[in-house]
C-alpha cells in the first residue's frame, strides 16, 4: 500500500470519515444495520475509534504513501480504513453521507472522483443537515482540507452547479430506499439542496 498512488489512500480516508457519523445517526435512529441487526455499542465504539484514528494519524500515514514508507501511522489508517470502517459501518449501518455520495453520481462530470472523494462531501453535507456544531464541522473540514480530499463543488467537478443540477443530485440522494432516510427526521428534496450549497459555501469560505 506504500507503493500505492497517495490518492487511493486518501479516498479510502474519505470512505472511512462517514463510518463514525453515519453510526451515531444509526444509533440515534434506532435503525436496523447493513446485516438486518441492531446496532451494538461494539459496533459504534469501532466507528468512533475509526474518525479519531483518522484525526490524528491521517495527515502522516498521507506523508509516509507520498514517499513510499512504511510507518506505524500507516499501519493505523489502513487498518482505519479497512477493518475499523468495515466493521464500523456493516454492523451500524449508513446515512446521508453515502445517500449524498449517490446524488452525486447523477452529475456526469463527478464520475472521475472516487467512491471516498464524493463520500468526504456527504459527510460535510450530513453534518450540516443535522445542524452539527459549529466546531464539530470545523474539525471535519479542516481534516478534508488537510489531507486533500473534496470540500466544494468545485473540487468535485461541479463548477457552480445550477439549481437544476443540484436538485437532481438532492433527488437522486433522497429516492425511495436511500439511507439518507435513515436520519432521524424526514428529509427532503429542499433540505438536501441547502445542506449541499451551505457545505460548498462553508468549504470555500
Amino acid at each position: 500500500m506504500a507503493q500505492a498512488p497517495a490518492r487511493l489512500l486518501v479516498a479510502g480516508m474519505g470512505d472511512a470519515l462517514a463510518t463514525w457519523f453515519e453510526a451515531r445517526t444509526c444509533s440515534v435512529a434506532q435503525v436496523r444495520n447493513m446485516r438486518g441487526g441492531a446496532t451494538t455499542r461494539g459496533a459504534g465504539a469501532l466507528a468512533e475509534l475509526c474518525y479519531h484514528t483518522l484525526l490524528a494519524d491521517g495527515p502522516q500515514a498521507l506523508t509516509a504513501v507520498r514517499n513510499h514508507t512504511v510507518t506505524p501511522a500507516l499501519e493505523r489508517i489502513v487498518e482505519a480504513n479497512t477493518l475499523l470502517s468495515g466493521l464500523g459501518f456493516e454492523s451500524s449501518g449508513l446515512a446521508a453521507a453515502h445517500a449524498v455520495h449517490n446524488g452525486l453520481t447523477a452529475a456526469a462530470c463527478t464520475r472521475t472522483r472516487l467512491h471516498g472523494e464524493k463520500v468526504a462531501f456527504g459527510v460535510l453535507t450530513q453534518l450540516v443537515l443535522e445542524g452539527a456544531p459549529a466546531a464539530e464541522f470545523d474539525t471535519v473540514l479542516d481534516f478534508c482540507a488537510e489531507v486533500g480530499l473534496p470540500t466544494t463543488f468545485a473540487a468535485l467537478g461541479l463548477d457552480d452547479p445550477d439549481q437544476e443540477t443540484v436538485t437532481t443530485i438532492a433527488a437522486r440522494a433522497t429516492a425511495p430506499g436511500e439511507t439518507i432516510h435513515n436520519e432521524p427526521f424526514t428529509v427532503d428534496v429542499p433540505m438536501v439542496v441547502d445542506a449541499l450549497r451551505t457545505a460548498d459555501a462553508l468549504g470555500r469560505r
